[in-house]
């Protein structure tokens, strides 16, 4: 296999000495010192690489444009400047380029760039993209709990059953209640949700039945509910578990008679809607407290799923991050062609109490923080994915590897910074946010630590 190659366009040998370094010896650098002698070697050989800098007369970002138009990938452009500005940092990144760095360039900082350019079977690649509208996530896992809940949705879709969703906040309950409502005889039919403990009390029983002119004070006109709303579709009703015992009452009478009342009014209005409830709490906790009605509760877990929490779900993990990375790349225009295999193993670690709503957010943070070819864990954010706290001591007596009571301050201090350069694949940038420094006051600790060399000792 061949080796990688690199080119730089930059009369500074230190350029030079730092791909070098950057790479570990394993790839074939080439040099140019001018503009025009860099074109005519791009011509002969495309390279993998591209180190350019924008100190050289006539380089500029017009140029890069013209450099990509003309095939060179942007991904594989790292610019180089001694005074970066603002203007060309936004330009670059606009363009897609693999970055901007402050030259001289620094070995350590280039070799997580490069890392994205060269990473080869470390990468693993994205789900094929998708439907923008992000329902489909739902329909993805092949854990045996999330295959129960499939075959559930297949055998009680096509029912005018309602049906109970319970699971923790965040495992994709109106999701799966969308799915049912999609294959179900109403799918030409609204669908209609509402989060019941995000409207207040005194609120929430006029959005549900709606109201007259005048019913009470700011009824200023006629209001339609979310149950006339759903005619002939279904009604998601979210949170329900929050759901005062008044209300409770008037939405098993809803269920019961099909049947609603308007808040000032005076007829009956008839419904066809079914309903598919949800909640994040221990609704038979709930019945023993007085907090909940038990026929209630009965009228509505004519059909239950249970969703697992993302950290039971094992491999879907993967399957996930694959397909939400795929999916944001393609929303924010990131040629995001891979995930490298760190950022998994990051990802897995960490307990995920938000479940997949908190790993929609993670994503989405890091596919717009990344701009090469590759997702890195540097583009995670890991000052907030921590591995679970089993309030146990890790093997060696602490989840710090090395460490022991009797250690000096400033040893603790070394290992410490150890293990965030080894997370973060030793960017110095995201290791000096993690550790809450500037990157100078980093930058001289590990000279005074000896771990310029590397993490590896």
């Amino acid at each position: 296999m061949p080796l990688p190659s690199v080119l730089v366009v930059d009369p500074a040998p230190e350029t030079r000495a730092a791909a070098l370094e950057a790479t570990g010896g394993r790839a074939n650098v080439r040099v140019a010192a001018s503009l025009g002698e860099g074109l005519e070697l791009l011509r002969a050989a495309a390279p993998d690489a591209l180190l350019l800098s924008m100190d050289l007369p006539a380089v500029d970002m017009t140029l890069v444009a013209r450099l990509v138009e003309s095939g060179v990938p942007a991904a594989s452009i790292v610019l180089m400047a001694s005074r970066p500005t603002m203007q060309a940092m936004v330009e670059s990144s606009r363009l897609g380029v693999l970055g901007l760095v402050a030259a001289p360039v620094d070995a350590r900082e280039l070799a997580g760039m490069l890392r994205q350019v060269f990473a080869g079977d470390e990468v693993v690649p994205l789900a094929p993209a998708g439907d923008e509208d992000g329902d489909e996530e739902a329909a993805i896992g092949a854990s045996p709990a999330m295959l129960e809940v499939f075959r559930m949705v297949g055998r009680v879709a096509g029912s005018p059953a309602t049906v109970l969703i319970l699971g923790q906040s965040g495992t994709g309950k109106e999701l799966v209640a969308k799915a049912i409502h999609r294959n179900s005889p109403r799918a030409a039919g609204p669908f209609v949700a509402i989060n019941c403990a995000a409207i207040p009390e005194n609120l929430l029983e006029s959005e549900l039945f709606g109201h007259e002119k005048g019913a009470f004070t700011g009824a200023i006109t006629r209001k339609i509910g979310r149950f006339e709303r759903a005619h002939g579709g279904t009604l998601f009703l979210d949170e329900i578990g929050d759901m005062s015992l008044p209300l409770q009452s008037k939405i098993l009478r809803a269920l019961q008679e099909r049947e609603i009342e308007r808040l000032g009014g005076e007829g009956r209005i008839h419904v066809d809607v079914r309903v598919v409830a949800a909640t994040n709490r221990d609704l038979r906790a709930a019945i023993g407290e007085g907090t909940f009605r038990e026929d209630l509760y009965f009228r509505l877990a004519v059909v239950t799923l249970n969703l697992p929490r993302l950290a039971d779900r094992g491999g879907d993990l993967d399957l996930l991050v694959r397909h939400f990375v795929a999916q944001y790349a393609v929303r924010y225009g990131r040629s995001i062609r891979g995930i490298a295999r760190p950022v998994l193993e990051v990802l897995h670690r960490h307990p995920w109490p938000g479940n997949v709503r908190e790993l929609k957010n993670v994503l989405e943070r890091a596919v717009l923080l990344a701009h090469g070819p590759v997702l890195l864990a540097e583009h995670l954010p890991l000052d907030q994915l921590r591995p679970p706290d089993t309030g146990e001591p890790a093997a060696g007596g602490s989840p710090l590897p090395g460490y022991t009571p009797d250690l000096p301050l400033a040893d603790v201090e070394r290992l410490h910074i150890r293990e965030v350069l080894i997370l973060v694949g030793g960017h110095l940038g995201r290791a000096s946010e993690v550790l809450g420094v500037h990157r100078n006051t980093l930058t001289r600790k590990i000279r005074e630590y000896g771990l310029e060399g590397g993490v590896g000792g």
